[in-house]
């Protein structure tokens, strides 16, 4: 006889933990099944987010920014240090602390929140049963009502440049090295690749980053990317664009790389190599035979816009289902699906995601690039504003990025927001709020911003789409 719970959870990363929670919260009666063992050896909730991903990397983002504002920008503060040095064991340690006090935190949430957890690989089985194989080879098999799928996503790895763990790692690998690698090479200038990059290059690493599309941040506004660029230059780290890895090869202490430059076939010797060519949905062994939930092409749990996969009490969420695979996607995603099970209301409006990379400075956006509204065909106007004439970002000596501001040509309705400089992943919250809201420019530019803050470049560029902005020429 198998155990009956109204909600089955696979996966305790951010989607299915979120889930879960949300489902408790409501009176049903939850299960939750995550087979991640931590640094520790033990079991750990949070999934990749929590322990090797978004909290570890802000962790060490945050201690290498301290670092590098000791060594490059205080001077100008009239502070003056000598003989400045990191500890990369103690900023190790701190990142896993904090990664322990987070995923503690969920285990807790659970506690309270009277949420079943078990620790073992997931599997669906026909009729809403779900198989539990924990590490030491041990079975059993669960019931439920219904079961969402929240299995996550895993680091895609090169056949020719595969982890060892030492010399060619993941995300997970370059957050623990035990030193600051003299030469580091990095496979792919997405979110990963420019954020553990920055992270080693302001310790001292000589940082190299191999991206094999002609264009920096694609995805991003060209505005914002070649902006971001250019500070990213200004530092010193190098990215190499249109330059496609061909062979990593490990000899001694070195990893050997051949590429294929614009220029023909280039050589690049490094201590440490870093592949960030993205990450794939994580549905491997996750179904068994006669559940009928379909996979896509790419290994996606098939589902609908309310994340049903159109089997009864079958749903998937977070990044094994479609849409960008971002943490807070995946919470949104969780929380509606437990409520649509509940019998309540839910929905995510993927128009008004947001997007962020925490790299110096940040990235931020939400909505509609130029280009994608051009090649749409939509009609827009532009205002945007520089960080270099905001009170508090020169006083912050943080003067570089800007605000650029999308609206609809002829209802001012805003389609984008897009953001490069200090703290731009807190401002670009506004622009979702208005987005939402379904707001115009106009409103923006008429709502009060106080002064000094960085926020007043939003306000800017608001005013700065009628070409109304007070603190630049239009």
């Amino acid at each position: 006889m198998s155990d009956q719970f109204d909600l089955i959870v696979i996966g305790a990363g951010p989607a299915g933990y979120h889930a879960a929670i949300r489902a408790a919260q409501l009176g049903l009666k939850v299960a939750c099944i995550d087979d991640f063992i931590g640094k520790d050896g033990k079991p750990a909730l949070g999934g990749t987010c929590l322990n090797v991903g978004c909290i570890p990397s802000k962790a060490l983002l945050d201690s290498s920014k301290q670092f590098w504002n000791l060594t490059q920008h205080f001077d100008v503060h009239g502070i003056t240090t000598s003989d400045a040095k990191i500890d990369v064991n103690t900023m190790v340690g701190r990142k896993d602390k904090i990664v322990k006090q987070f995923t503690g935190g969920v285990a807790m949430l659970f506690k309270s929140n009277k949420i079943t957890p078990f620790f073992g690989k997931g599997k669906l089985l026909k009729d809403r049963q779900v198989e539990i194989t924990a590490a030491d080879g041990n079975k059993q098999t669960l019931s439920g009502t219904n079961v969402v799928i929240a299995t996550g996503s895993a680091p895609i790895e090169l056949p020719f440049a595969k982890f060892d763990g030492k010399f060619i790692v993941d995300n997970a690998g370059a957050l623990d090295f035990t030193a600051v690698p003299k030469r580091l090479g990095v496979i792919g200038a997405g979110v990963i690749g420019l954020e553990l990059g920055s992270v080693w290059k302001r310790l001292g690493s000589e940082v190299t980053i191999l991206e094999a599309l002609p264009d920096f941040l694609g995805a991003a506004d060209a505005d914002i990317a070649k902006a971001a660029a250019r500070e990213f230059a200004k530092q010193g780290l190098k990215i190499e664009l249109g330059a496609k890895l061909l062979k990593a090869e490990i000899k001694g202490e070195e990893v050997h790389l051949s590429y294929a430059g614009k220029d023909g076939e280039k050589q690049l010797v490094v201590d440490k190599l870093l592949v960030a060519v993205g990450r794939r949905a994580y549905t491997d062994g996750v179904l068994g035979e006669g559940t009928g939930v379909k996979l896509d092409e790419r290994g996606r749990v098939v589902v609908d816009e309310h994340c049903w996969s159109g089997v009864e009490g079958i749903w998937g969420v977070g990044d094994c289902v479609r849409g960008p695979m971002l943490a807070h996607k995946g919470f949104e995603e969780g929380m509606m699906v437990a409520e649509l099970i509940a019998g309540k209301a839910g929905h995510v409006n993927m128009d008004t995601i947001p997007w962020v990379i925490y790299t110096e400075p940040e990235i931020a956006w939400v909505g509609k690039t130029e280009k994608q509204l051009k090649e749409e065909g939509v009609p827009y106007k532009i205002g945007s504003f520089p960080f270099a004439a905001i009170g508090r970002a020169v006083a912050m000596n943080e003067p570089a990025g800007l605000v650029k501001m999308i609206a609809h040509a002829e209802t001012d309705r805003i389609l984008g927001v897009h953001l490069v400089g200090a703290n731009v992943s807190e401002l670009v919250a506004e622009c979702v709020v208005a987005m939402e809201f379904k707001g115009s420019s106009e409103d923006l530019a008429r709502i009060v911003h106080a002064h000094p803050t960085m926020s007043e470049a939003v306000h800017e560029a608001a005013l700065a789409v009628d070409k109304r902005a007070i603190h630049k020429a239009n």
